[in-house]
């Protein structure tokens, strides 16, 4: 009985297919649609500043490989706290999760370019 309400519990928390939670590493976000769904609504609202696909995919990248360098010197509750903010809109972004987790503690800051990506604050520039 426990062993079903734990099988349960735990295909309901990784049912997501936007983000896969993995603990101690940077987690899984599916950016690839992400950046297609921005893309295509960039476009369909003539965005001046739109952003095609594969320069999406560049910034999230990037972002990710810069979260892969600075994760474990963040506490879990951060990562936590900041993995779900950069989700919350059924959206995820490596651009957002790296802005957020930089935010919490000013003195980690590392140099960012410009990074846009799908983050939910790229037109906000």
């Amino acid at each position: 009985m426990n062993v079903a309400f734990l099988s349960i519990a735990l295909a309901f928390q990784l049912g997501s297919p936007l983000v896969i939670p993995v603990g101690d590493v940077v987690p899984v976000i599916d950016v690839e649609r992400t950046c297609k769904e921005t893309a295509a609504t960039d476009k369909a609202t003539n965005l001046a500043l739109a952003q095609p696909v594969e320069n999406c995919m560049r910034d999230e990248n990037a972002a990710r490989e810069q979260l892969a360098t600075i994760w474990s010197t963040y506490s879990a509750s951060i990562r936590d706290r900041c993995t779900q903010e950069a989700t919350l809109l059924g959206t995820g972004s490596y651009v957002d999760l790296l802005t957020c987790m930089q935010m919490t503690d000013p003195a980690k800051l590392s140099p960012t370019p410009a990074l846009r990506g799908a983050s939910k604050n790229r037109n906000k520039n």
